[in-house]
């Protein structure tokens, strides 16, 4: 039903401790900014994407990757952005950690590198949305230099933040979990993770730089990977 570079999510089997880590976490009391990783640390087997998952499925906060563990707050910028939706001034999130995740493993600042990355849900005929389905794609050139880091998945609170709307995506109803707050967001938690933590590591895509509004029409348009 989608192109072949869209990679649907792995089912979503959790195990105990899992399950335990996340009501710990959703029975937090708020605080400055809750360290996950500390959570995580008294439960064995947890895998960090399968948690922050759960998570998602369990609360309606936000998640936002990064390389920077200090952020006391998220302040609106406007990005460069070729989709409609990104191209206003607003703190960016996702309703997908395995979205953020990606944001928080590339290494933007010691390489020089582009991305062109998705998350997208079919809705069925009552708007409900199926399993979630990615593409990943950094610059070709920087492909074989393997450029991740440890990162950040940040947890906010979803109250100023705006969904894109559904819309129609290669003749079906689709949904982008992509979300926008005009105004300034504080954290309530972070999750440091580390490259080995991403589930699609080995299935990001090269595209060349010079390309990339092909590469990106292509995909809003679900054609097909631009060769």
């Amino acid at each position: 039903m989608l192109p072949d570079y869209w990679i649907e999510r792995p089912a979503l089997s959790l195990n105990a401790a899992t399950r335990a880590a996340v009501e710990e976490l959703l029975a937090a009391a708020p605080e400055p900014l809750l360290d996950v990783n500390a959570l995580l640390e008294l439960h064995e087997d947890v895998e960090p994407w399968k948690f922050l998952c759960r998570v998602a499925e369990r609360s309606g906060f936000a998640f936002h990757g990064t390389g920077d563990p200090g952020i006391a707050s998220f302040e609106p910028r406007r990005p460069v952005d070729l989709a409609p939706f990104g191209d206003q001034q607003a703190v960016f999130a996702t309703s997908d950690p395995i979205w953020a995740m990606f944001y928080a493993i590339v290494d933007r600042d010691r390489y020089d590198l582009t991305l062109n990355n998705g998350c997208i849900f079919l809705l069925d005929s009552e708007d409900r949305p199926g399993v979630p389905h990615y593409y990943f794609s950094i610059s070709r050139d920087a492909l074989p230099e393997r450029p991740w880091r440890s990162g950040y998945v940040y947890l906010l609170p979803p109250e100023t933040f705006v969904e894109q709307e559904a819309g129609e995506y290669g003749g079906h109803r689709a949904r982008v979990p992509q979300l926008a707050s005009p105004v300034p967001v504080v954290p309530f938690a972070r999750l440091r993770v580390s490259p080995g933590d991403f589930p699609f590591l080995a299935q990001i895509r090269g595209h060349e730089d010079e390309r990339l509004a092909e590469y990106a029409q292509a995909v809003m348009t679900a054609g097909p990977w631009p060769g």
